[in-house]
């Protein structure tokens, strides 16, 4: 199937994760156009109970599953593609893709290096939080990776399960909105995990999902 240029395809992996990308990307693209269409894209769902099982980093058994859907997915006319999933895409740098994928890891770095910034404290999996993928990445560029305290990352982990489960309570948000003002005095929170996203917070942060979108809206602009 020839490719379209400049078409966005998403795969569809976990529902709320999912949708939320999908909602933020019809109500972005509703304010910059000012009318009420919808995001123009190709949605190509899984089944999420084949990959998450293995996420973060099962590699021998998540790289044969990812990849299939990666080959389903490349024969659609799409030029570009997101995925609605951060810790996923330490997995999809193991493959080789035809696809441009709107990398988090990558837009984070354009940021931060055209806003001077030289250090980030990371809230997301405790995976992410602890393990040397983001770091290393960063690193290369001079930027330094700080993490949490090991009590407020299993605070933001446990929060994070409770939002994949849509089971998240007023009380924890209003905590996590606490962590979130505590940490950004001293140096740039970076949001690195979908579920932590859709707790949108008006403190100042820097949010790979909405990276994401904002990168999908610059692309069909272009």
């Amino acid at each position: 199937m020839p490719k379209t240029k400049n078409t966005l395809g998403i795969l569809g992996l976990g529902n709320r994760s999912t949708l939320f990308y999908i909602d933020a990307l019809n109500k972005t693209f509703n304010n910059t156009q000012r009318e009420y269409n919808t995001f123009p894209f190709i949605l190509y769902n899984t089944d999420f109970n084949q990959i998450n099982p293995y996420l973060p980093d099962n590699f021998d058994k998540l790289l044969p599953r990812l990849s299939e859907y990666i080959k389903q997915i490349e024969k659609l006319p799409i030029s570009h593609l997101l995925i609605p999933n951060i810790t996923l895409h330490e997995a999809l740098d193991k493959l080789k893709i035809s696809l441009t994928i709107l990398h988090p890891l990558a837009l984070s770095l354009n940021y931060l290096k055209e806003n001077n910034k030289k250090q980030v404290v990371v809230f997301g999996s405790k995976y992410t939080m602890t393990s040397t993928y983001i770091s290393n990445y960063l690193a290369k560029e001079g930027i330094e990776v700080t993490s949490p305290s090991k009590k407020d990352m299993e605070f933001i982990d446990n929060l994070r399960t409770k939002i994949y489960s849509n089971s998240e309570t007023p009380s924890e948000i209003e905590v996590f909105n606490i962590l979130l003002k505590k940490y950004s005095q001293n140096t740039l929170v970076l949001i690195a995990c979908t579920e932590l996203s859709i707790l949108k917070s008006s403190i100042d942060v820097l949010d790979m999902t909405y990276l994401q979108v904002e990168k999908a809206l610059k692309l069909h602009k272009n």
